[in-house]
């Protein structure tokens, strides 16, 4: 039978996920481990367990890094939120021992990508993507071509007296705006004493609290959870300006786990970037949520291998 199936693997700050994906960019199987936990032992595993279900039929591996990458060397040069990845050349790591070819890039420019082929984006021949979770990626489509640039989005400054980013900088979106920083901000002020249903989670250890614990606290009218993601939905509001103003995209559009707050963290963020872009450019672009989810990077690293390409 003809090889026409490939293993993709988006490896996140939160989340490792991978999946066997046809020409078709249909997901066959599909399987999450925590990132972190026995690094490349999970994942010659979960490529392993792919290989069970179809021996013969896998032509390569895609993946999609949260970091700086080589794209040709195949080396992931730093990523702040993964940082046993950093300097690991990835294309022999995995190719070494499963005797097939890799290809690998950024996991937001894989996410913008797979929305581009058949999500979000396919019908916007410009649009800027940010991807929303343990940090902040970002992948632009101009033209209907993906961007070949890293686009740090999550590293843009917004405030130069802000918060410190994992990357060193500081004032970076990621750190105001991120999974991270939404709970070290709410955690920062439960020690400083400030009255919350979240100091009443998991018995009162507040480093267990998630992105979503305050979320659903937010729901249930918890005013410092309200007022975290409304201070953090300014801040994205800030960086969609940015880009606004800089790429003047049809669309942005938005992934990640955080989306799952639009009506109080993304809704902040769109008064705020309707606040500060021209108004011009605000008008004629659309914030809307990605439509394949967690799915957007998988779809775009199993591309690279289908066009054979290792750089866009």
């Amino acid at each position: 039978m003809e090889k026409n199936f490939v293993i993709a693997i988006d490896i996140g700050g939160t989340n490792i996920r991978l999946a066997l994906v046809s020409q078709e960019n249909e997901i066959l199987l599909k399987f999450k481990e925590p990132t972190g936990i026995g690094h490349f032992n999970i994942i010659h595993k979960l490529i392993e367990i792919a290989y069970e279900y179809y021996p013969n039929e896998i032509s390569g591996i895609g993946v999609a890094v949260a970091g700086i990458i080589d794209r040709e060397a195949g080396t992931v040069i730093k990523s702040p939120n993964i940082q046993w990845l950093n300097g690991v050349n990835l294309i022999s790591e995995i190719s070494e021992r499963h005797n097939l070819p890799v290809f690998i890039d950024n996991d937001a420019n894989a996410a913008a990508y797979g929305e581009k082929i058949s999500g979000a984006g396919k019908n916007y021949k410009s649009f800027v993507m940010f991807t929303l979770g343990t940090g902040i990626g970002g992948g632009i489509v101009i033209n209907n071509e993906l961007l070949p640039i890293a686009a740090e989005i999550g590293h843009m400054t917004i405030n130069p007296n802000g918060n410190k980013c994992s990357c060193g900088n500081i004032g970076c979106l990621e750190a105001h705006a991120s999974a991270t920083a939404i709970v070290e901000y709410a955690t920062s002020h439960i020690k400083n004493g400030v009255e919350s249903i979240l100091s009443r989670l998991y018995n009162g250890n507040y480093f267990k609290i998630t992105a979503h614990d305050i979320y659903k606290s937010a729901l249930e009218g918890d005013s410092l959870s309200r007022n975290t993601l409304k201070e953090a939905g300014k801040s994205l509001g800030l960086g969609i300006s940015n880009v606004i103003n800089i790429f003047s995209p049809e669309a942005v559009i938005l992934t990640g786990g955080l989306v799952g707050s639009w009506n109080i963290f993304i809704e902040n963020a769109i008064k705020e970037a309707s606040r500060r872009s021209l108004a011009e450019l605000f008008n004629k672009t659309k914030i809307i949520p990605s439509s394949l989810g967690d799915d957007a990077g998988i779809i775009g690293a199993a591309s690279l291998v289908f066009k054979g390409f290792k750089a866009f």
